[in-house]
């Protein structure tokens, strides 16, 4: 699954699966300010086990995301955000848990087991742990199971906009027993990621007081969470500055959260950050990098710091609701005219050596399965000459000077990039020259809201980050797919889908492989996402705090809050 995020694209986000990675969140460096010896150096090679220590009771830890929150259902289309996620990781409970090392372990706080117990029909039996208990003291069901199955799976809920139907939308069936604890799927057609199902579960027992599935999925994303099913709880929220939480009296689970509070501080200014964390107003950030930020934290005495990369992945998208963009040729010679190499010149490939341009839009280079489908078509290599030939070609005029379509239009687009996010404001004045030099107006334009541009669909070109998990094969269709509510520029390719389903279907790794990168040598062909380069992740901690680690996956550090806390000394 993918999830966008403040500076980046949406999540939405996570046997079994049939490619989950095993190498390490690796070839990061370390970087520590101050003199520190700190544990976060252990990363590149215990990406599970670094900066670990044992905490003491107490303490308040404030830790920053770059993203307002304008809807708390992170199952939804609107309120998928990787920040969003990272808020709720400590909240909403998860079937299985995604590790820095991208292995898939099942959640034993909540789970006895969850097995696959035939291959046909495909029939998977999820055991619920007797004590798994929402924090008003329901149980922890079945039903919460198949309320999250007829909200995402587009048959049972069509007004409910889902961030990803993948595998929802191949069950046939969710048989609750052992007085709720046991749910028992069957699924029509085999699933291959089917461990990408069941995170963020909501309390089906309170969805049943706000009326239908439609009406409670709303109510859901309009309302701040007071329910919890984790080691915490929200109690406190001040709308665009924090969401404060605290220990949930009911948590079932074997570790018990030693913080009084934890705060997740909402800075949508990247420059904002670094004073926060010098000042202590804050005591973590995961800032998407810059070599300012980079360099400003070295200096911060007492905060340790690890410079890493994972599954997130910057791109450009076009809205092809908007009629120029419907055009293959001007959204070839868009594409053409942008050089990779210089965006990454001026941005990352000022603090990330060697970084270089991403040529897929399913994988990252070191998984398996990650193939070039880019190059062969030119796209992002700064070509003009064939971009401009696309364009004369087509019948255009004012090639090179002042663009008009065909029929005389004018050629003017909007390059989007969340408001504060510095890398992205130089990456679209760069755009805005590559494509002034094929006639192309271009006006770079601040977004407040990410997640709310993406659903109304009021952009041209957007600069934003998936952020991905092992489950490439269900994070495909919800990218990619023609009906998913996911596919915010709404391309539509039929053979594309078919390769897609084929794949999520499959139970021949090789062949789901084979499927997906077909599927996106043809989207590729199409000009409708350019990837740009796979994103490094940046986590500053002061040193005196233990357990906490980069996670760059779609659940990012706060994975494992219950186990932050002050380090006993």
């Amino acid at each position: 699954m993918r999830i966008p995020r403040a500076s980046t694209g949406l999540i939405p986000l996570v046997a079994g699966a049939l490619l989950v990675l095993t190498a390490c969140g690796g070839s990061g460096a370390p970087v520590s300010g101050g003199g520190n010896q700190g544990s976060l150096a252990d990363c590149a090679s215990k990406p599970t086990t670094c900066n670990s220590g044992k905490t003491k009771p107490g303490g308040i830890f404030t830790y920053t995301i770059e993203k307002t929150i304008s809807n708390w259902n992170v199952n939804s289309s609107e309120g998928n955000s990787f920040d969003f996620v990272e808020v709720l990781d400590g909240v909403l409970p998860n079937v299985w848990n995604v590790s820095p090392d991208y292995s898939v372990t099942l959640n034993t706080d909540l789970m006895v087991s969850a097995e696959q117990t035939s291959d046909k029909p495909q029939t998977i039996v999820y055991k619920i742990k007797p004590d798994a208990v929402w924090n008003d003291g329901q149980p922890v069901t079945a039903d919460d199971f198949i309320y999250q199955w007829q909200t995402s799976d587009g048959v049972h809920c069509k007004a409910c906009s889902t961030a990803n139907s993948s595998g929802f939308d191949q069950i046939k069936s969710i048989t609750p027993s052992d007085g709720g604890k046991t749910a028992t799927v069957v699924f029509s057609t085999p699933y291959a990621d089917w461990k990408a199902l069941f995170s963020n579960l909501y309390p089906a027992h309170i969805a049943a007081q706000h009326g239908d599935l439609a009406a409670s999925y709303e109510w859901f994303g309009q309302n701040t969470p007071n329910y919890s099913a984790g080691p915490y709880v929200i109690t406190g929220y001040a709308k665009d500055v924090s969401i404060t939480e605290t220990p949930n009296p009911k948590w079932y689970g074997q570790t018990k959260p030693s913080l009084d509070k934890l705060v997740f501080r909402i800075i949508t200014d990247q420059n904002q950050e670094v004073p926060a964390l010098q000042n202590n107003e804050v005591q973590g950030i995961y800032p998407q990098p810059t070599a300012d930020i980079v360099q400003q934290v070295r200096q911060i005495s007492g905060v340790q710091s690890y410079l890493g990369k994972g599954l997130t992945w910057e791109h450009l998208d076009l809205n092809l609701q908007n009629p120029l963009l419907g055009d293959l040729k001007l959204r070839q010679a868009i594409f053409t005219a942008v050089n990779r190499k210089d965006v990454i010149a001026k941005t990352i490939g000022q603090f990330v050596p060697n970084a270089e341009p991403l040529n897929s839009h399913n994988f990252v280079p070191g998984q398996p399965g990650y193939q070039d489908v880019v190059s062969s078509t030119g796209q992002g290599s700064g070509d003009l000459a064939k971009a401009k030939a696309y364009l004369t070609g087509a019948g255009y005029t004012g090639v090179g000077t002042a663009l008009k379509t065909p029929t005389g239009k004018d050629v003017a687009l909007r390059c989007s990039f969340t408001q504060g996010n510095t890398l992205r404001q130089q990456t679209c004045e760069l755009i805005q020259s590559e494509l002034g030099a094929l006639g192309i107006k271009v006006t770079p334009t601040q977004l407040g809201d990410l997640s709310g541009t993406l659903h109304s669909g009021d952009y041209d070109l957007l600069l934003f980050a998936w952020i991905g998990t092992p489950f490439n094969f269900s994070g495909a269709w919800q990218l990619w797919g023609s009906t998913s509510d996911s596919n915010y520029g709404h391309w539509t390719n039929a053979q594309s889908d078919a390769l897609l389903k084929d794949a999520a279907s499959q139970t021949d790794p090789k062949k789901a492989t084979e499927d997906l990168n077909q599927a996106d040598q043809i989207m590729s062909n199409d000009a409708y996402v350019l990837p740009l380069f796979e994103k490094p992740t940046f986590l500053a901690v002061y040193s005196n705090m233990a357990n906490i680690r980069d996670n760059a996956t779609s659940v990012g550090p706060p994975y494992n809050v219950q186990e932050w806390g002050e380090r006993v000394s």
